[in-house]
């Protein structure tokens, strides 16, 4: 889309804030829950994570699109956000990797856009409110009054299973690690494959390209699979992802865990690591503005080693119902919040946080081989 192009639209929170900018998406309107991202690269990936199902994403880094898109940084088939919010959407990308400009990427897959609004104010807002219902739309002729009710009587995040919506069909193996040049460096040792099952609840492909690169032979399944058909399969370990929504609503899946925990390792990441935390007699919570970006400084209390994460979630777990056989492992440094969970006795632990990166750093990405020598020690 040319800058000439692009067409005025209005922003609009539910608590009567009304903003006017350009759009550079599609000529759409759409509602969802706004929350802010910090990193400074990787709107692809941001884009493209099934974990931002039903929410709009504004980006804090002013400047958005110059590097373009291509197909090497999605993380999924489709963008799952609601919407985009920018400062300036750059009008031309300049980069070798570059197979497209973002603004026409989100009218391909039917996303609105808007740039030339105040994002340090929303993102303040944010900050000071939470997370606010937000509606995007290129309607000119309606009233604010009108616009407002519409997302004043919209559902929030927490008002839909969102993680039915992004899950796997059916049963499907996944055997392909990291497929760009600019992808992390691991060197590891020859050994052989160990079969797993990862749970898809909106599973991002860097998790799972992650896992092949550190040996496993990965079986991908739906959220709601029952814990028979799993170890039907006899796997060595089972993996949970990460996800969109609330996890007090996936109670499905925290039925089917807390089979498998006495049976197989486990490690969760992120929406897997609430589940866990579920399965052993914790509840969650609403953050008031979640963590989202690449520079969240996390503590493994075991170690004191500080880690520099990348982090995508709204949802926090309450700690105060974990029996003593479970302990917090890692805490976060800005807040202190439950970043990671161990069971002093069986093999399973989990972290909040995105060990994966895409984007982000790779501080962590030690966890996958922590998984495998999990696996390893326990048979």
């Amino acid at each position: 889309m040319k800058r000439s192009d692009r067409k005025p639209a209005r922003l609009i929170l539910e608590d009567g804030t009304v903003l006017c900018g350009r759009s550079f998406g599609a000529a759409e309107e759409r509602i969802g829950e706004l929350v802010f991202n910090t990193s400074i690269t990787g709107y692809q990936e941001i884009l493209t994570d099934p974990s931002y199902r039903g929410q709009t994403v504004l980006l804090t880094q002013p400047h958005i699109g110059n590097y373009g898109v291509n197909s090497e940084d999605e993380e999924s088939n489709r963008i799952w956000m609601s919407g985009l919010v920018v400062r300036e959407a750059c009008g031309r990308a300049s980069n070798f990797r570059s197979g497209g400009e973002l603004s026409d990427y989100l009218i391909q897959h039917g996303v609105p856009g808007i740039e030339h609004v105040d994002t340090r104010m929303l993102t303040r807002k944010v900050r000071s409110e939470g997370e606010l219902r937000i509606l995007i739309t290129e309607d000119m002729d309606s009233t604010e009054e009108e616009l407002l009710a519409r997302v004043q009587t919209a559902p929030g995040v927490g008002d839909e299973d969102h993680v039915k919506a992004v899950t796997i069909g059916e049963a499907s193996a996944w055997n392909r690690g990291y497929e760009s040049p600019f992808s992390a460096k691991v060197v590891l040792p020859e050994r052989r494959p160990l079969p797993i099952v990862a749970y898809d609840f909106g599973a991002k492909r860097n998790i799972l390209r992650s896992l092949v690169r550190h040996d496993f032979e990965l079986t991908v399944v739906p959220a709601d699979t029952p814990a028979e058909a799993v170890l039907e399969r006899k796997p060595a370990g089972v993996f949970l992802s990460n996800g969109p929504g609330d996890p007090a609503l996936i109670d499905y899946a925290v039925a089917e865990v807390s089979k498998l925990v006495n049976a197989v390792p486990v490690f969760g990441i992120c929406l897997g690591h609430q589940v866990l935390a579920q399965v052993f007699g914790a509840k969650t919570f609403k953050m008031k503005f979640g963590h989202h970006g690449g520079n969240q400084p996390v503590m493994d209390l075991a170690t004191e080693k500080v880690e520099i994460t990348s982090q995508n979630h709204s949802f926090a777990v309450d700690p105060e119902g974990l029996p003593d056989a479970v302990e917090v492992s890692h805490v976060n440094l800005n807040d202190q919040t439950v970043e990671g969970l161990r069971h002093r006795e069986l093999p399973v632990f989990s972290v909040q946080y995105h060990p994966e990166a895409a984007p982000g750093p790779h501080d962590a990405l030690y966890l996958f081989e922590r998984f495998r020598q999990l696996i390893d020690s326990d048979s």
